[in-house]
């Protein structure tokens, strides 16, 4: 009898806990649900958790985008050598700033094959002051996330889950743009 009713209280708190998750999902694709044109094509998320895939963060070594639990992510995948994500570069630099004081985190991971070197000296030549270098170098986040090209930005929320998505250009710091972000990676309340 005690078995049953530990299997039943542990059963009935697991579908809380489901419950709550789906709620905590349809708030947040209700906040992300209407774009701005600002945004380019973006696409809800599902909820699926951050992958653990490792990348390196010059002078900190390698991290994974599930490290960042708490802090709410638009993870940019990018490369020097793509000109749509050399053109959208400058307007992520300035949305970093701009949300720094939000607890949103703008997290550029480039593929360049040649690593921190060639992403510092583009950051330099471009006036890049508010990006950290990170390094996608063998393609293992791109792939985990399934990246179909670049540039491709990914939402996620401060528990790790993916809000939405933008594959291609966007137009990131605008008023409208910026605006969009913070109703869709606001903190619960």
């Amino acid at each position: 009898m005690r078995d049953r009713v530990l299997h039943s209280l542990a059963a009935a708190l697991l579908l809380m806990i489901a419950q709550a998750g789906a709620t905590a999902a349809s708030v947040t694709a209700a906040a992300c649900g209407d774009p701005p044109p600002a945004m380019g094509r973006f696409q809800p998320g599902d909820g699926t958790a951050a992958p653990e895939t490792p990348f390196v963060v010059d002078g900190v070594g390698e991290r994974t985008v599930a490290d960042f639990h708490g802090t709410a992510l638009v993870v940019n995948l990018w490369a020097t050598w793509c000109a749509p994500c050399v053109t959208e570069m400058p307007a992520l630099d300035r949305l970093n700033a701009e949300l720094a004081d939000d607890g949103i985190a703008v997290l550029p991971l480039s593929a360049d094959r040649e690593g921190a070197p060639v992403v510092k000296a583009f950051y330099e030549a471009n006036g890049i002051d508010n990006l950290p270098i990170v390094i996608d170098r063998l393609g293992r986040v791109a792939r985990a996330l399934k990246v179909p090209g670049l540039p491709t930005t990914v939402l996620y929320d401060r528990a790790g889950r993916e809000v939405g998505r933008v594959v291609g250009i966007a137009e990131w710091d605008t008023p409208e743009a910026i605006s969009f972000i913070r109703a869709c990676l606001a903190p619960a309340s």
